[in-house]
């Protein structure tokens, strides 16, 4: 995929998934990438130029990525801000829960003066029928199967829609999602 536009993945079955987001910082708050589901399941996905007013501070780090990255290959502050209005302006978008989205991606509007305009929920609440921690369980054991790296924007986004398939396909079965738990678990 390509990660010098916010673009669109193709080939995505007709259905409705809720709206997931996740954002990836280098120092503390400062956003360096992002991603978001589509209803559709389409991902959009970039990489983001520090704002001016990041830059100030000598030892600012972008973590994987170095500025010269970020300022080639990804889009400014207001123009991720300008496509995520245009997508998700007044909804609610559910986040891995591992950093504290809210505080990065309210840095990320803030460098436009603007106030954030999306709620966040971490994706686990979406599945309150899971006992405990089973959703982080699920999550950890799926970035080991698909071999993908926990932090990364757009891999985490494929975490959170793939796991969000699994169970409602395990739904749509009438089974619990984390097949084995629930009252029925032992009668098999």
């Amino acid at each position: 995929m390509d990660d010098t536009a916010l673009n669109a993945d193709t080939g995505a079955p007709d259905i409705d998934l809720p709206g997931f987001l996740a954002i990836e910082a280098g120092d503390g708050e400062l956003p360096v990438a992002i991603a978001w589901s589509l209803p559709d399941g389409r991902i959009k996905q970039t990489l983001i130029q520090p704002d001016p007013g990041w830059l100030e501070d000598d030892s600012v780090s972008f973590g994987d990525y170095s500025e010269e990255q970020l300022n080639t290959l990804g889009l400014t502050t207001v123009e991720v801000i300008r496509e995520l209005e245009a997508d998700y302006h007044g909804a609610t978008l559910h986040t891995p829960g591992v950093v504290d989205e809210q505080a990065i991606l309210s840095s990320l509007f803030a460098s436009c003066g603007v106030e954030p305009f999306v709620e966040l929920m971490p994706a686990e609440q979406l599945y309150e029928e899971l006992p405990g921690d089973e959703w982080r369980e699920q999550r950890g054991e799926l970035f080991n199967e698909l071999g993908l790296e926990p932090l990364r924007a757009e891999d985490e986004l494929q975490v959170m829609l793939t796991l969000h398939m699994r169970f409602q396909d395990e739904n749509d079965s009438g089974a619990l999602p984390g097949a084995g738990f629930g009252p029925d678990a032992d009668e098999e």
